[in-house]
C-alpha cells in the first residue's frame, strides 16, 4: 500500500453532534431490532440519576475558585455502577450523559456484572498545582460519599486522572466512613493500595488484541508489515502503539493535542513514549517524524486507523477522505452516527468503542474482585482473563451482526441492549 503524509485539505466546518443523542440514536436502533418493550425502552433512554454540584477549592495563592462537578448512574440493572472521573474544561453534563450510558453497553458487551456511570469535574488539570488537584478530588469524594460505594459505584481513572487520583478517594471516603480502609471503592489504584497489575495496560491491550482479531477474522490478513496511524497519545493510544509494534505492525503516524508526527519507515514508539513522559506529558517538538496535524492524520493512508483521544473526531465531513480499511476505536464516541453510515457505505470495518477498548473496565472489575477476596493475580493470570473475555465479546459482536446484516457497532449494541433490557425485566416492574 502506498504511504504519505499528504492527506486532502482539511475541512473548517465540523460536524455538531451531542454525545447523548448519538449514543441514544444507535439504542434506539437495536431497540427496534430486538423489539424491547415500550417500559425498558424508557428507562434506558434516560440515566437513573444525575448529581451536579458546585465545588469551592481554596487555592495555593489564598483564593477560592468553585468547580462544576458531575456523576451520572446510567444503569444499575447489572450490577454497581462502574465509570471513570475525567477532568477536563469540555466536561459538561451531556458528555458526562453519553459517556455513562456507553459504560452501561460496554459492560453488558463484555458480560460482567456491572452497569454504567461516569464523572468529570470541569477544571485544567495541567494548571493545577498538585496540592490544588488533591483538594479538589477530596472535595468531589466528599459531596459524593452517597453515591460512591463498592457496591453501589466505583469510579475509576479517566482523561485528566490518574491512579494518583483515586488513592486520594480511597483515603478521603475511607475517612468518611469511620476510618475503615476501603479499597474497593475505586479501581485504578496504586499497586501499594490494592491495584491490580496489568490494570495500566488493559485498554491498550484490548485495541491490540481486537485490531488482530479484525486482521484475521474480517479481513484475512497478517499483521506483519501493516500500517496503523494513531490519535491521540496518551495511556491508551501509546500503549496500543507499542503492543501493536511488537506484534510487527508499523506505527507510521501519532499525534497528541499538540499536533500529529509522521515517518512512513514507522515511528520508534519506545522513543515516543520516552521523549513524551519527559516533555510534560506531550509529543511537541518531537523529532521522530515529519509534523502533520491531527485532520491530516485521521486521512493519511494506512491500513489501520486508531482513534485514541477523545469523541466526533471523525464526521461526516473527514469520512469521505478516511483511506483506512480497518478503524478501531480506542476512545469512547470518536465516530458520529453520520460517518458510520459513510464508512459503512464505503467498506471500512469499524471494530466500536464498547468491544475495542473495553479491556481497561475489563481489568478494573478483576482489582474490584481482588479487593474483595484478597488474593492477587499475576499479570499474566489478568491478562489471560482479560484476552478470553475480549475475545468472548468480540465473536458475540460478529454473531449477532452478521446474523441481522448490521454493522459490528450495531451488533454490540445487541448485544449488550439485549442482556440490560432482560436484567430489568427479571428485576421486575415495581
Amino acid at each position: 500500500m502506498a504511504k504519505t503524509a499528504k492527506a486532502t485539505k482539511a475541512v473548517v466546518k465540523t460536524e455538531q453532534v451531542n454525545p447523548y443523542e448519538a449514543m441514544l440514536e444507535r439504542f434506539n436502533k437495536a431497540a427496534d431490532i430486538l423489539k424491547i418493550d415500550e417500559r425498558a425502552r424508557k428507562i434506558l433512554s434516560r440515566p437513573e440519576r444525575i448529581v451536579r454540584v458546585n465545588l469551592p477549592v481554596v487555592m495555593d495563592d489564598g483564593s477560592t475558585e468553585v468547580f462544576e462537578a458531575y456523576r451520572v448512574i446510567h444503569s444499575t440493572a447489572l450490577g454497581p455502577s462502574k465509570g471513570g472521573i475525567r477532568y477536563s474544561m469540555m466536561v459538561n453534563e451531556d458528555e458526562v450523559m453519553a459517556l455513562a450510558a456507553w459504560m452501561t453497553w460496554k459492560c453488558a458487551a463484555v458480560s460482567i456484572p456491572y452497569g454504567g456511570a461516569k464523572g468529570g469535574i470541569k477544571c485544567e488539570p495541567r494548571a493545577l498545582s498538585e496540592g490544588e488537584k488533591e483538594r479538589l478530588t477530596r472535595a468531589y469524594t466528599a459531596a459524593m460519599a452517597n453515591v460512591f460505594g463498592p457496591d453501589s459505584d466505583i469510579p475509576a481513572p479517566d482523561m485528566g486522572t490518574d491512579d494518583r487520583v483515586m488513592a486520594w478517594i480511597v483515603d478521603e471516603y475511607s475517612k468518611l466512613n469511620g476510618n475503615k480502609f476501603i479499597p474497593g471503592v475505586v479501581t485504578g489504584k496504586p499497586l501499594e493500595l490494592g491495584g491490580s497489575k496489568g490494570r495500566k495496560e488493559a485498554t491498550g491491550r484490548s485495541v491490540m488484541l481486537t485490531t488482530l482479531l479484525a486482521l484475521k477474522e474480517l479481513l484475512g490478513e497478517n499483521p506483519e508489515g501493516l500500517t496503523v496511524a494513531v490519535q491521540g497519545f496518551g495511556n491508551v493510544g501509546s500503549i496500543a502503539a507499542k503492543l501493536l509494534s511488537q506484534r510487527g505492525l508499523k506505527v507510521v503516524a501519532i499525534s497528541d493535542r499538540t499536533g500529529g508526527y509522521y515517518n512512513e519507515h514507522g515511528i520508534l514508539i519506545n522513543q515516543a513514549i520516552l521523549y513524551r513522559d519527559q516533555n510534560d506529558g506531550v509529543l511537541e517538538g518531537f523529532k521522530g517524524g515529519e509534523k502533520i496535524s491531527n485532520k491530516e492524520l485521521l486521512e493519511l493512508n494506512v491500513d489501520i486507523l486508531i482513534p485514541a483521544a477523545v469523541e466526533n473526531v471523525i464526521t461526516k465531513e473527514n469520512a469521505p477522505h478516511i483511506k483506512a480499511r480497518l478503524i478501531v476505536e480506542g476512545a469512547n464516541g470518536p465516530t458520529t452516527p453520520q460517518a458510520d453510515e459513510i464508512l459503512e457505505d464505503k467498506g471500512v470495518w469499524v471494530i466500536p468503542d464498547i468491544i475495542a477498548n473495553a479491556g481497561g473496565v475489563t481489568a478494573s472489575y478483576f482489582e474490584w474482585v481482588q479487593n474483595r477476596r484478597g488474593h492477587y493475580y499475576t499479570e499474566a493470570e489478568v491478562n489471560d482473563r482479560i484476552d478470553q473475555i475480549i475475545k468472548e465479546a468480540f465473536e458475540r459482536m460478529l454473531h449477532k451482526a452478521f446474523r441481522h446484516k448490521v454493522s459490528l457497532r450495531l451488533g454490540a449494541y445487541l448485544s449488550a441492549v439485549e442482556r440490560v433490557a432482560k436484567g430489568l425485566e427479571l428485576l421486575g416492574k415495581f
